[in-house]
């Protein structure tokens, strides 16, 4: 199974312009519609549900603060990536790929999978709940 990391990977080589929000957020949808299309995670880690929307920690360590990231920035091997692996990052990037990072940030704050991983957290207080991957199927699947 490929990770997260050459998920990122191959966004970055595909975008221009990622801040680290943004690749934050189309890692997340690539997760979510792996789920739903493919039946299965498309990578093992999983997202928190932090004030700022789903955010893998330790990808966020990596980007923090950036607004313009690179492929040099990730470690990833997007050579691992199957034809279908590819097909469904290509999808997502086709439809989120033209939306801004705070688009995204506010799109993924309203859906169900981050509002049930944060339920009971203040608005704005940190959260390391995980957004478990069948609450992301169970909501992708029935839009």
């Amino acid at each position: 199974m490929v990770n997260l990391f050459d998920v990122a990977k191959y966004f970055l080589e595909k975008a221009e312009k990622l801040s680290g929000l943004k690749l934050q957020k189309l890692c997340y949808y690539a997760q979510a519609w792996s789920l739903v299309w493919d039946d299965k995670p498309l990578f093992i880690e999983d997202f928190e549900a932090w004030a700022t929307g789903p955010v893998y920690p330790k990808l966020f360590n990596l980007t923090q603060g950036r607004t313009r990231l690179s492929y040099n920035d990730i470690s990833g091997d997007s050579s691992k990536l199957s034809a279908a692996q590819i097909k469904i990052l290509d999808k997502v990037l086709n439809y989120y790929g033209d939306k801004d990072d705070i688009w995204l940030y506010l799109l993924s704050t309203k859906e169900r999978p981050w509002k049930k991983a944060r339920k009971g957290v203040p608005p704005g207080s940190k959260c390391h709940n995980v957004i478990t991957k069948e609450s992301m199927k169970s909501y992708y699947q029935s839009l």
